[in-house]
């Protein structure tokens, strides 16, 4: 049974989803100020407070653009940013915001292609180099993925979240002991992050360490006590640990945070029947099957059926 949970840890807990800001750290929208010192991160979403009349034509309308954001008005923001390049083709600050403005509608090729052009007019754009790989990564590229992270490390080597992105990518890739060491510099580039100790756990988990995946998914909660996922796993790590009550407190955990956890109630009844208690593993699992048919997940309903069945009545 411990091998069941920690092969549902494996299906669940490994997701290439894009590329994550971890705390602390600014991919936002990068203001005129840019333009001119190119090389820097401005403020998230903030227009530079200064007036026109040292601003060129293309600052001006970029700043207009980053203002437009703010006021939810993509459309006419996107067509600033473009008027911003049409006047100055090489301002790497309009590439960049045009192409986070993309990522956020899902274009992914055409955010790819804005952030190639930011990191053409600056090779030292870190950032973009991180984003570039962000798009390439929801677009399944992880090779060039990884490559572009590695740049942006090589030029910025404090940030934080390209680390953690290179090892999602090298997670992806079985390179297990690879991404435990990114994971590790994420996380002492972005100490109040919790997701690269959490990654780190998963990583544990996948190599059967489950002390050590205890520890790593602790501090994760230590910085964030509302995180469901680091609860459930956590209760992974101490159910295969034979820690079989402890366990289940984490699983009550995780679903008092989110109360639609299927996993957490599936695992839960998983530790009732190991425990003998069958009423409240009835109970638990009724409930995760029937969450699992709404989410449409009908290969775990069966599985949550299967073991329902086979209770003693």
């Amino acid at each position: 049974m411990a091998r069941f949970l920690l092969r549902r840890v494996l299906l669940a807990g490994v997701v290439i989803g894009g590329i994550v800001t971890l705390a602390g750290e600014s991919s936002g929208f990068r203001s005129s100020a840019m333009a001119r010192t190119p090389s820097t991160l401005a403020n998230v979403g903030q227009p530079l407070a200064q007036s026109t009349d040292n601003l060129t034509a293309a600052e001006v309308a970029l700043n207009q653009g980053l203002m437009l954001i703010q006021r939810g008005q993509a459309d006419q923001a996107q067509a600033q940013f473009e008027q911003a390049i049409a006047l100055d083709p090489n301002m790497a600050a309009a590439h960049y915001n045009l192409g986070l403005l993309f990522r956020q509608q899902g274009k992914l090729q055409e955010a790819a292609s804005a952030f190639w052009q930011a990191v053409r007019s600056d090779p030292q754009f870190a950032m973009a180099y991180a984003n570039l790989a962000g798009a390439l990564i929801e677009g399944g590229n992880l090779d060039q993925a990884e490559a572009y992270l590695r740049r942006a490390i090589q030029i910025q080597p404090d940030l934080g979240n390209a680390h953690y992105n290179l090892g999602m990518v090298l997670q992806g890739q079985g390179r297990l002991d690879e991404a435990l060491a990114a994971f590790t510099l994420a996380g002492q580039y972005s100490p109040q992050a919790p997701e690269s100790h959490f990654q780190r756990g998963i990583v544990y988990m996948q190599r059967q360490q489950f002390g050590e995946a205890e520890t790593a998914l602790q501090q994760a909660l230590a910085i964030q006590p509302l995180y469901p996922q680091a609860h459930y796993n956590l209760g992974l790590a101490r159910f295969n640990q034979g820690r079989v009550e402890e366990s289940l407190e984490s699983f009550r955990q995780a679903t008092q945070i989110n109360g639609s956890y299927a996993d957490a109630y599936f695992s839960a009844g998983l530790a009732f029947i190991q425990l003998g208690r069958y009423e409240e593993a009835r109970t638990v699992l009724e409930f995760a099957r029937n969450l699992y048919l709404t989410m449409g997940q009908s290969n775990w309903a069966v599985l949550a059926q299967n073991h329902l069945s086979r209770l003693p009545n």
